[in-house]
C-alpha cells in the first residue's frame, strides 16, 4: 500500500510538471501600432482637509510608431485634453483640441526615455518587466516616474516610484488574450527627491496607489490600467491639496480610413501631387538612412530619435508649376493620409480667412467626412519671416481657423487637434515669392491605425 501510494505521488508529480513549465511567461514589450492612449481621472478633491469637487478629466493622444535606423522604437504624436475640471454638475469643453507635443523610446522592458516631454504621458516607464520567466504569484520591482500637476496650472512635477509587481495570470479581454498584473506603490515627494524643474512651490507628497493592469500577451503594451489614488500635496505656504479616486488608463486604436475612397475624392477637388511615404522619409531632416546593403549602424542601446535640430529641409520639393490652380498635396504618411492646403488666403497677420477660400473648403469637408469617427491632426506653418515666435502664434491660430471653418460644415469639432510650427520644414524656397506662397499652408493628417 504505501509502495502505490508513492508511484502515484510521483506519478502525479511528473504530470505536473510539464504543466508548471506552461505556466511560466517572460513578458516583453515588442512594440505597438499607431494607438491612442486614454487616462480619464475621477478624483475628489479636498482643500486642506475640505471637500472642495470633483476633478474629472480626460487626456486623449495620438501616437505614431516609428522604427530608427538601428531598429528601435519610438513614438511620437498628440496628447490634448477632452474634459476638464468638473464643479456642480457642468463639465468644461472646448471642442477643437490644442496639441501637446510628445516625442519616447520604449524598450524591451517597458523603460521609456524621453525626447520631448510636456507632461505626458503621465506614466512613465510603468508598467515594466523582468527578464526573467514569471510564474503566478511572482512578484518584481521597478522604478516609474509618474508626472503630476496638483494645481493644474500647467507645471509639471515628476515623482519617481518605486513599483511593487505581482502577476496574476493569463486571461482574455475583449477577445484579446492579456497578462494580468497588480500593481502598488507609494508617493513619496520632498524627502530625498526634488524635481528642480518642477513646481517650486510643491513642498512634499504622500500617499499611497493600488492598481490592476492588463498587458497584451502579444505585443506587452498596456491595454487597460485602473488605479486606486489616495494621495496629498503640500505646498510652501501650508496649503494641502488631497485627491482620492481612480485613474483609469487604456488604450484605443483608429480605424483604418478608406483609402481607395478618399485618395480618387481628393483627386477630383484639385491638382493632387501624391507623394510616397518611404519617399518622403528619406528626405526627412535628420534621416540618415544608408543604402540597403550597407552596414547597419552597432546597436548602442541608446535611442537614436531623429535629429530635428538641423537646418529646416523641404519634406517634398515643391514649385508653383508642379500644381494646379487650387495647390493640394497629398502625402501617404506614418499618420495617415495627410492633405496639404498651400497658398491659403488669410486677412494680413492674422488668421481670418479671405472668402474666396469658402469653395475650397466646402469640398474638403466634402472628402474628410468619408474619414468617419478618426480625428484629425490640422498643423499651420506659415513662410519664414524672420519673426520665430510670431510664426508659432500666427501658424497655431491658422490651425484653428481651419478648424473651425470645417466643424461649420459638418464634422464634428471634437475629432481636431491643432498646433502651429511656424516656419518648420518648408516645402518650397523661402527666398522667392512664389515659395513663401506655398510654404504658408495649412497641413491636415487624417489619423488611422498603421496599414
Amino acid at each position: 500500500m504505501k509502495k502505490s501510494y508513492i508511484i502515484l505521488i510521483s506519478l502525479f508529480c511528473f504530470l505536473a510538471f510539464p504543466a508548471f513549465l506552461a505556466a511560466q511567461e517572460v513578458i516583453s514589450y515588442t512594440g505597438n501600432d499607431n494607438y491612442t492612449l486614454v487616462e480619464r481621472t475621477n478624483l475628489r478633491r479636498y482643500d486642506n482637509g475640505k471637500y472642495s469637487g470633483l476633478m474629472s478629466r480626460e487626456v486623449r493622444s495620438f501616437l505614431t510608431q516609428h522604427t530608427t535606423n538601428s531598429g528601435n522604437i519610438f513614438y511620437s504624436g498628440d496628447f490634448f485634453v477632452v474634459q476638464d475640471t468638473v464643479k456642480n454638475s457642468k463639465v468644461m469643453f472646448t471642442g477643437i483640441h490644442d496639441a501637446i507635443p510628445s516625442k519616447f523610446f520604449i524598450d524591451e522592458s517597458g523603460i521609456v526615455s524621453m525626447e520631448e516631454d510636456y507632461g505626458y504621458p503621465s506614466f512613465r516607464s510603468f508598467p515594466s518587466f523582468p527578464k526573467t520567466a514569471l510564474t503566478i504569484g511572482d512578484s518584481w520591482k521597478g522604478n516609474s516616474m509618474r508626472a503630476v500637476d496638483p494645481l493644474n496650472n500647467g507645471i509639471i512635477t515628476k515623482i519617481p516610484m518605486t513599483i511593487q509587481y505581482t502577476y496574476a495570470g493569463r486571461e482574455e479581454y475583449h477577445g484579446e488574450e492579456v497578462y494580468r498584473i497588480n500593481a502598488q506603490w507609494a508617493t513619496r515627494y520632498g524627502i530625498t527627491y526634488w524635481d528642480f524643474g518642477g513646481d517650486k512651490n510643491l513642498k512634499s507628497a504622500q500617499g499611497s496607489h493600488k492598481a490592476s493592469i492588463l498587458v497584451s500577451c502579444e505585443t506587452g503594451a498596456m491595454i487597460f490600467m485602473t488605479d486606486a489614488v489616495d494621495e496629498t500635496f503640500i505646498y510652501t505656504d501650508g496649503n494641502s491639496i488631497s485627491y482620492k479616486g481612480t485613474i483609469l488608463q487604456f488604450t484605443e486604436y483608429p480605424t483604418a480610413v478608406p483609402h481607395d475612397e478618399i485618395i480618387p475624392s481628393l483627386k477630383r477637388i484639385g491638382a493632387v501631387a501624391l507623394a510616397d511615404k518611404k519617399d518622403t522619409e528619406k528626405k526627412k531632416p535628420g534621416n540618415t538612412e544608408k543604402p540597403e546593403d550597407s552596414e547597419k549602424p552597432e546597436d548602442t542601446g541608446i535611442p537614436d530619435f531623429p535629429d530635428t535640430t538641423k537646418p529646416d529641409t523641404p519634406l517634398i520639393s515643391l514649385k508653383p508649376a508642379d500644381l494646379g490652380e487650387k495647390k493640394i498635396t497629398v502625402e501617404e504618411t506614418d499618420a495617415g493620409i495627410k492633405l496639404a492646403i498651400h497658398d491659403l488666403k488669410f486677412k494680413p497677420d492674422s488668421a481670418e480667412l479671405m472668402p474666396g477660400e469658402a469653395a475650397r473648403l466646402d469640398e474638403i469637408a466634402s472628402v474628410l467626412k468619408q474619414a468617419g469617427t478618426n480625428k484629425f491632426l490640422i498643423e499651420g506653418f506659415t513662410a519664414d519671416t524672420g519673426y520665430p515666435e510670431g510664426e508659432l502664434k500666427v501658424s497655431r491660430e491658422r490651425a484653428f481657423a481651419i478648424a473651425e471653418a470645417l466643424s461649420k460644415r459638418g464634422i464634428d469639432a471634437g475629432n481636431f487637434i491643432c498646433k502651429g510650427s511656424g516656419a518648420a520644414n518648408p516645402v518650397a524656397d523661402n527666398s522667392t515669392p512664389e515659395g513663401k506662397a506655398l510654404n504658408r499652408r495649412v497641413e491636415i493628417t487624417i489619423l488611422e491605425r498603421n496599414k
